[in-house]
């Protein structure tokens, strides 16, 4: 699947089911997105804690599984990711050194259609610190639902409708 709409004319990017080869590019491009973006609102434990453990890539490996990961390539290389589940973006990354280029919306806009082929209401958590993320969901659309209640740093929950 392609699509239109980066801000420097390069080529459209492709998104698309992630493969078995895609694996370890895909846990790679977590852990640096994690390592470098998340430490501003969870700190340095958590991140280095979840990078350290292997929870980041059990993360994406275990949804790859289940056949919830897809990726985004773009002149040949992954540059971003996203982990639908149900009506659900679990996780939707773009690679840190591609950041700020109009692919975060590309990949977001992709993941909106595949999940508004089946549900009316579709849904994704960010960290309630991470003002940057919610700043630009906002901007594609989405309404902050309010804050979930769970264990570990505080998250919203926001939700966008067919």
């Amino acid at each position: 699947m392609t699509t239109d709409g980066l801000r420097n004319g390069t080529p459209a990017p492709v998104v698309r089911p992630a493969s078995a080869t895609d694996l370890p590019a895909l846990q790679e491009l977590a852990r640096r997105t994690i390592d470098s973006r998340y430490r501003p609102f969870l700190g340095d434990e958590s991140v280095e804690g979840f990078i350290g453990s292997g929870a980041s890539d059990d993360h994406i490996e275990s949804h790859f599984r289940q056949g919830h990961v897809h990726c985004m390539t773009a002149a040949g290389r992954i540059v971003g990711l996203a982990i639908l589940e149900g009506p659900t973006i679990d996780l939707i990354m773009i690679d840190v050194d591609r950041q700020r280029e109009g692919l975060g919306r590309v990949l977001l806009t992709e993941a909106e259609k595949m999940l508004f082929a089946e549900y009316d209401e579709i849904r994704l958590e960010s960290f309630t610190s991470n003002h940057a993320a919610i700043a630009f969901y906002e901007a594609c659309g989405w309404s902050v639902k309010g804050p979930l209640e769970s264990a570990g740093p505080e998250r919203v929950e926001l939700v966008r409708h067919r």
